[in-house]
């Protein structure tokens, strides 16, 4: 039997008891001498809510989802998703999590409907073509189901991979970049869509972006890395104070470049 997670005292959990994501004192390395990816990164997610995972590229965000999906070993430290362990549980935590982004192509030849089924069977969705065309009216994707992967526009294959990341209707869902190369109307939708549904079912959602303007809006909390270490974090809403700003990105720019309140300009 696995153990029970313990969360650290003071620590919200939220709704379900174990928070959403523990993760303690993460460290990866690609080779022994190499500089750390991520190094010594701690944080607790509690449930149902939106945090955000941003910094420079090469700030550790990917490697810190591939750890958390356990694609990647640590080279130390512990991770628990939903109260698995995911050094022992994995498999068990997987089928309560997904993930999505649009930087990983679907098979370009199968229709979309074959797509969402061949994912819908790796994690056993019980009457799995109900749930398909569940999902494609709420993604407005009906009218693509027939039609090959690799042929459909940007903002429908966005569509579509989110479809594939619910197909389960995760307790917990990963995201990296989810609404790049999308035009103003479509990224909009796929934030709404996205606000919509975390309402409804109190899934925890740890998004990966470069989009401030997404952050501030979906975000309830902000990890800031940078050389694969947390430097700062907070809400938005205190992250702005904190650096004196009106735009996150201003932030962003100022973490990113080492500035402290002080020095940026009036």
């Amino acid at each position: 039997m696995t153990k029970p997670v313990l969360v650290p005292p003071g620590l919200p959990t939220g709704a379900g008891g174990a928070p959403a994501i523990l993760a303690e004192h993460l460290t990866k390395r690609y080779a022994p001498a190499a500089a750390p990816a991520v190094e010594d990164l701690s944080f607790t997610m509690p449930r149902g809510a939106t945090w955000g995972l941003l910094g420079g590229n090469g700030a550790g965000k990917t490697t810190t989802i591939a750890m958390l999906l356990g694609l990647l070993v640590p080279s130390a430290g512990r991770i628990a998703c939903l109260g698995h362990d995911m050094a022992r549980d994995r498999f068990t935590a997987l089928a309560r999590m997904n993930f999505s982004s649009p930087y990983i192509a679907l098979p370009s030849r199968l229709s979309v409907a074959e797509n969402l089924r061949v994912y819908a069977h790796l994690y056993d969705v019980p009457l799995a073509e109900k749930r398909i065309a569940e999902l494609a009216a709420q993604l407005q994707l009906t009218e693509l189901l027939d039609r090959p992967a690799g042929q459909l526009s940007a903002g429908q294959k966005t569509r579509v991979a989110l479809a594939k990341a619910l197909v389960n209707r995760p307790e917990l869902l990963l995201l990296d970049e989810p609404t790049a190369s999308l035009d103003p109307d479509t990224g909009d939708w796929v934030r709404s869509w996205l606000e919509r549904y975390r309402a409804e079912t109190g899934c925890s959602i740890l998004l990966a972006s470069h989009n401030m303007g997404e952050v501030e809006r979906l975000c309830a909390h902000v990890l800031m890395l940078k050389q694969g270490r947390v430097v700062d974090q907070g809400s938005p809403a205190a992250l702005l104070e904190k650096y004196g700003r009106d735009d996150l990105e201003d932030v962003f720019l100022d973490i990113a470049r080492g500035r402290s309140r002080a020095e940026v300009p009036a």
